[in-house]
């Protein structure tokens, strides 16, 4: 895993977050999620330094596709992990409340 993925693992693992379990690289179809929460259908990525503007189609195609689910994604770049991991992870909590109370208005 690269390093901003270790970070933020970290502080997902263990139900860490409102006692909820996510699983690292699960795969939706022939697409692997970095970070995913069955019980909620939520999906975190992390955008490293492959992802850049020629991968922006490839990424929102895929993106449509695992959301076409039902699965909630959240996207998040290393630069967010290294230089704002709370606001990373304020932004998760949120979503995760929301979406344990099912008004999923993020």
């Amino acid at each position: 895993m690269p390093k901003a993925e270790i970070i933020l693992w970290s502080n997902l693992r263990r139900k860490q977050l409102l006692d909820q379990r996510f699983r690292r690289q699960y795969g939706i179809g022939s697409y692997v999620i970095d970070f995913y929460c069955p019980k909620l259908k939520l999906a975190i990525e992390v955008d490293g330094d492959t992802h850049t503007d020629e991968t922006i189609p490839y990424d929102n195609d895929r993106q449509e596709f695992i959301e076409s689910y039902g699965v909630r994604f959240l996207r998040f770049t290393n630069e967010d992990i290294y230089e704002n991991l709370d606001g990373v992870l304020t932004t998760i909590f949120e979503t995760i409340q929301s979406l344990q109370r099912g008004t999923d208005s993020l």
